[in-house]
């Protein structure tokens, strides 16, 4: 006498459940990893920190600011001619030199050369010379060497020509910057305070833009 056989249906369910397990273990099992890739590393924001609330204009130092730069900034300039946005724009028109000093961090000293170091992008007005880390108020010799030698590219070493000196809106950065171009024998330094921001508002348009390589880099 021949044994019972199991149902066709069994055979099914058993086939299904193995099936359900083999899948639950394709979509639950880590990932392999064939490569190393590359880090991506990207750069912290340095010195521009949102300004602080207060809006009334500061009395000018006798020296130069070295901290808060972010802050409401004078509304002169010892030497220099503060202006507007309207005012900035005929001076770009009139082919003056701009330049931004808008701090940016620089790629870290040992960091592996595979290391992908992603700086902020930065936009700025059309034409301008970015020298970054120059609006700080005490500068290392070879950090106002780059200030100077970028003052005299800017110009074409002429000091007689117009000059712009811009950051961002309520940045003492720039103010530091224009300040020591007048000190350097700069006779024509004209200081924007509302920077990029008063730009762009006003419609103008800006560019991506790099800086000029800092001695340290």
């Amino acid at each position: 006498m021949r044994a019972a056989r199991p149902p066709a249906a069994l055979f099914g369910l058993v086939r299904a459940s193995a099936l359900i397990w083999i899948l639950l273990a394709l979509v639950f099992a880590p990932p392999s990893v064939s490569a190393k890739e590359d880090a991506v590393v990207p750069a912290p924001e340095i010195a521009v920190e949102e300004p602080t609330t207060a809006t009334v204009p500061q009395p000018e130092p006798e020296d130069y600011r070295t901290e808060a730069y972010r802050a409401s900034v004078p509304e002169s300039l010892a030497g220099g001619t503060v202006v507007d946005t309207a005012t900035a724009k005929t001076l770009h028109d009139e082919d003056a030199a701009f330049v931004d000093v808008l701090p940016r961090a620089p790629r870290p000293e040992g960091l592996p050369a595979d290391t992908i170091w992603r700086p902020k992008p930065r936009s700025n007005i059309p034409g301008s010379i970015w020298l970054v880390d120059t609006g700080y108020g005490e500068l290392a010799p070879a950090m106002e060497r780059y200030l100077l030698e970028g003052l005299a590219e800017a110009t074409q070493g002429d000091k007689g020509r117009p000059i712009v000196i811009y950051c961002l809106r309520d940045c003492w950065m720039s103010y530091n910057a224009a300040k020591r171009a007048i000190r350097a024998g700069y006779a024509a330094v004209y200081w924007y305070p509302d920077g990029t921001d008063g730009w762009a508002e006003s419609g103008y348009a800006l560019a991506l833009s790099e800086p000029e390589p800092r001695p340290d880099e």
